[in-house]
């Protein structure tokens, strides 16, 4: 093969376990495939997944669009209210918006392989519908960790001015009068 650095086989990158607890519902492994070859615009990432699990928790995004290709395998997919079946040469397309949650899970008896191709918009917010959380994501999952990635409980709202004591501001007003 072409040695180049925005070509590589498969093969050659580098495999990332899905950082899930142990004998929890998530699991498996992703291959970041833009990231490594230096894509600017658009993430693609390999996924295989174990029998009778998901790769990542049901979630929607504000900013950011995303394409699944099954490859190989069978699942359900959660789309909005729905539960598809779907399986090897199925394409999906997942808006961003609230109303477009998504998630596949493994329900076939062998791994499930399925490539994703997404939008690499910042920021981007998150919800998990399952489990009432927001991401905030101001930064991609790889590379310099620069900016915010933030997961929240929804529940949790605070005021505007909650925690804003005005320490400073008074601190300011006080060398400011002594000027």
């Amino acid at each position: 093969m072409a040695k180049h650095k925005h070509v590589a086989n498969l093969s050659e990158l580098p495999v990332d376990k899905v950082n899930a607890p142990e004998g929890s519902a998530f699991g498996g492994m992703r291959q970041r495939a833009g990231a490594q070859l230096g894509a600017q615009k658009l993430g693609y990432s390999f996924f295989v997944v174990p029998p009778g699990k998901a790769a990542f928790p049901l979630h929607t995004h504000t900013g950011n669009e995303e394409m699944i290709y099954i490859i190989e395998g069978e699942a359900i997919l959660r789309l909005g209210k729905e539960e598809l079946p779907v399986s090897s040469g199925t394409v999906i397309a997942c808006p961003p918006g609230t109303e477009y949650p998504h998630q596949l899970v493994n329900t076939g008896n062998k791994e499930l392989r399925y490539l994703v191709v997404s939008t690499m918009e910042f920021p981007d917010i998150c919800e998990y519908p399952d489990s009432n959380k927001i991401g905030a994501y101001a930064t991609a999952a790889v590379g310099a960790q620069v900016g915010l990635r933030a997961l929240y409980v929804k529940d949790k709202n605070v005021n505007y001015f909650e925690g804003e004591d005005g320490r400073e501001i008074e601190r300011i007003r006080k060398s400011k009068s002594h000027s």
